[in-house]
């Protein structure tokens, strides 16, 4: 078990978990919720739908309307009442959901109502939206999401950052979200340490991937590289991160993306959920030739989700860039030093450094995220929807050593073109071994 055990849970007399008997008439109390259903509590329609590893989800529809309640379990729902966790987290789920929404409108669900005693949130249903990695499995393309993903994190990290706020702003806001312990220590733990060592929560493809998994284990190099990821993310608290973000955590149609579940947000660096995103759109890329099918090898959709991984990263770099030189009104790098007539090109210098620092970081995150998916506790459909054994492990060992090369070769890579190019190769190589 994870030092998550470590943290108090208190249970107040008032929280209990709601089902699907007991939710209507506590809904049809809050106010507004009715009118937006339509009919009563008898008219509605309410189901458990829960598929991650925390919360209890339910979708409620009425006559004239749906809406989803999220509510926290006092444990982590994917372990048990062993693993016990704060109620807490959907306090701050709820503070970044409004936070965001300030600086990203319409990219996450609109929130109705929050009940701080069961520690409830009632939320809009996104329909016919899907998890986006559902629909990636399914080789379904979303030709708006690079620019939608891009833009949330773009303003999302630029404002809620010293380059755009005062610093008593930022260090209150960085206060209220770094009380968010336990989840944050789930991260630190998952992601950084757990794979690394031969620990209980771990689990991978066995016996085909024990090898890989024991060389992980020994790679010292490695393991002082990623311990180097997990001090920054213990001490640089450079925005208000999701803290979660990877294709599991979007929402999508066609026409419109939606970003959920920001339960982990705290104050961190910012290369973590550029780098999740990243990470997370190499792992399917890594995953596509366990779904191919008669007719369909799936060539072309992994050389559309490399376009994607590049679009993200660019995409998001332009964005900034642009908020950089136009919003910088914080205490960081104030513009009264730079922006004169002679000096400006100093300006460019510095933001140019530092989006080589973010991407330099980015990549060292998305590669610790590809190896934890693999080897820890909580893995990706992705490869977990492949049903032959060693099909999964073939395709999920290239991923395992490219999580590696990013994390430690970060530095090398001097544009996310080489970074895909990188992945393009491997991915041959290995289908040729």
């Amino acid at each position: 078990m994870t030092d998550a055990l470590l943290f108090r849970v208190d249970v107040p007399p008032t929280y209990r978990p709601h089902d699907a008997a007991s939710l209507g008439p506590y809904l049809a109390g809050v106010p507004g919720v009715t009118n937006r259903l339509g009919g009563s509590p008898a008219d509605w329609s309410i189901e458990e739908v829960g598929d991650g590893n925390l919360n209890l989800v339910f979708i409620v529809r009425g006559p004239a309307d749906g809406l989803v309640v999220k509510q926290a379990l006092p444990y982590v729902r994917l372990v048990g009442e062993s693993w016990p966790l704060p109620l807490e987290r959907t306090f701050f789920e709820h503070e970044a959901l409004v936070e965001h929404a300030r600086h990203a409108p319409g990219l996450g669900p609109a929130v109705y109502h929050y009940d701080g005693t069961l520690f409830l949130i009632v939320m809009e249903l996104l329909e016919p939206h899907i998890v986006m990695r559902r629909g990636m499995i399914e080789g379904i393309r979303y030709p708006g999401f690079a620019d939608t993903i891009s833009h949330y994190l773009a303003r999302t990290l630029f404002f809620t950052s010293d380059l755009a706020l005062k610093a008593h702003e930022k260090k209150a806001r960085a206060a209220l979200f770094n009380r968010n312990v336990s989840l944050c220590n789930i991260s630190e733990q998952l992601i950084f340490t757990e794979p690394y060592t031969l620990h209980q929560n771990n689990w991978w493809t066995s016996p085909e991937l024990d090898g890989d998994a024991a060389a992980i284990r020994a790679d010292v190099a490695l393991k002082v590289a990623v311990s180097d990821l997990k001090y920054k993310f213990l001490t640089e608290a450079q925005a208000l991160l999701h803290g979660d973000l990877h294709t599991g955590s979007v929402m999508v149609t066609a026409q419109d993306t939606r970003i959920i579940d920001p339960e982990f947000a705290f104050y961190g660096p910012m290369g973590f959920d550029v780098g999740a995103m990243l990470g997370n759109l190499l792992l399917n890329f890594f995953s596509q030739d366990g779904h191919a099918r008669n007719g369909d090898d799936r060539a072309d959709y992994k050389t559309w989700v490399l376009e994607t991984t590049e679009a993200v990263w660019l995409n998001f770099n332009k964005a900034f860039c642009t908020l950089w030189h136009d919003a910088r009104t914080g205490d960081a790098y104030p513009a009264a030093l730079f922006e004169t007539a002679e000096q400006a090109i100093n300006s460019d210098a510095l933001h140019g450094g530092y989006m080589r620092a973010l991407f330099r970081d980015a990549l060292g995150f998305a590669g610790a995220k590809m190896i934890r998916r693999i080897l820890g506790l909580a893995h990706n459909i992705d490869f977990e929807q492949i049903p032959d054994k060693s099909l999964r492990a073939t395709c999920e060992r290239p991923a395992l050593q490219f999580g590696r090369a990013l994390v430690l070769g970060a530095g090398e890579f001097t544009d996310i073109a080489e970074v895909t190019e990188a992945a393009r190769d491997l991915a041959s190589r290995a289908e040729h071994a």
